[in-house]
């Protein structure tokens, strides 16, 4: 214990106070830039976050767009162009799902039914619908902007369409989708057909005009002609 007390007189006498305010400044300079480090690095990591979730979002977002871009000229897509704007639809309706945003859930189920309705319309209406795909695309923005709201609006939509929409009603409508669906496989089969069968003649003509080109060639060898 000697030493102890020899260092509690120690740090009690006069020469020892430039040495302990020497220690406890240097203490406090290093915890204050140590805090300060870490503010700094927490501000920069808390940036790039953010900014990769307002990438993922305009990703999201562009990626619903285009889906409404091609869903307004749906039955003009051929049947194979159709599968692959499905496929692209299911991965934006998963990076809508997997967006850091409130209501992000809500809003993919509200994208889903727009789509489909202007799928339905290209189907009923034709290409007129750039003012529905413009109107698709300002209330995306305007969830990215202000989620909290547009969430409430898009709850609402929901709700008044699940009002809206009776049994028998949507079974004829369900009928009719089918029905399109059909009717437009089927138009692009019969236009393939016609697409191969007008080929064939053509290669045909072709082999058969190539042979008396190769039975001229024949008798012209001098030996015949002499003959």
């Amino acid at each position: 214990m000697q030493w102890w007390t020899d260092l509690i007189s120690w740090l009690d006498s006069s020469a020892s106070r430039p040495a302990v305010f020497s220690a406890v400044v240097l203490f406090f300079a290093v915890l204050a830039a140590g805090l300060l480090a870490a503010w700094i690095a927490s501000g920069a990591v808390k940036r790039v976050v953010a900014q990769r979730d307002r990438e993922l979002k305009t990703a999201a977002i562009a990626a619903l767009v285009d889906a409404a871009t091609e869903a307004s000229v749906w039955n003009s897509l051929t049947p194979q162009e159709q599968v692959l704007a499905d496929r692209a639809v299911g991965q934006a309706d998963i990076l809508v799902r997997t967006l850091p945003i409130r209501g992000a859930d809500v809003a993919a189920n509200w994208s889903a039914h727009q789509l489909h309705e202007l799928k339905r319309a290209s189907a009923t209406f034709g290409y007129q619908l750039d003012p529905a795909v413009a109107e698709f695309r300002d209330r995306l923005l305007e969830w990215q902007r202000r989620p909290s709201r547009t969430k409430r609006q898009f709850q609402n939509d929901l709700e008044r369409w699940r009002s809206q929409r009776q049994a028998p009603e949507q079974s004829v409508m369900d009928e009719q989708d089918a029905w399109v669906a059909t009717q437009h496989h089927e138009r692009f089969r019969d236009s393939d057909a016609v697409a191969d069968a007008r080929t064939v003649p053509v290669a045909t003509a072709a082999q058969s005009s190539s042979v008396p080109e190769s039975a001229a060639t024949t008798p012209l060898a001098p030996s015949d002609s002499a003959r």
